[in-house]
């Protein structure tokens, strides 16, 4: 019994390794802005890509906040697509009405009343993005 725990322990841990080399981020969902789709406490993982289509979930440093601050976001506008006016409200970065410029993405939080996401900080530019959400893996 000893030997199997011991064993199932060296393969997590191999596991883990394993999947920080092939980029790949576990991470927990700390706040309310992605609900229903994520709740807090929720582990998720993550691939590491700058490569984000529309629908994803993407874990983002925002624009004018520390490095280590981390958020997640549903990629709602991609390259190319046209931000309808009248998209959000507050539209405070007022980028409603004009097309996605290259390298840069549009977000929003799936629980808009909570979220702090592109109204309030315009578009993100690609190298901000750390990745997209693959699986949850846990939650409540």
């Amino acid at each position: 019994m000893i030997r199997a725990a011991l064993a199932a322990g060296a393969l997590t841990a191999a596991g883990l390794v394993l999947a920080a080399r092939r980029g790949l981020l576990l991470t927990t969902v700390d706040g309310t802005s992605m609900e229903p789709a994520l709740s807090s406490g929720d582990r998720i993982l993550v691939r590491r890509t700058r490569r984000v289509r529309r629908g994803q979930v993407a874990l983002l440093r925002p624009p004018g906040r520390p490095s280590t601050t981390l958020l997640l976001k549903r990629a709602v506008a991609v390259p190319g697509d046209h931000v309808p006016g009248g998209w959000a409200d507050p539209d405070v970065a007022r980028i409603g009405g004009a097309p996605v410029p290259p390298r840069t993405l549009v977000v929003l939080g799936d629980n808009r009343p909570a979220s702090w996401d592109s109204r309030h900080y315009g578009y993100v530019p690609r190298h901000r993005v750390v990745g997209v959400m693959l699986c949850r893996l846990s939650g409540h």
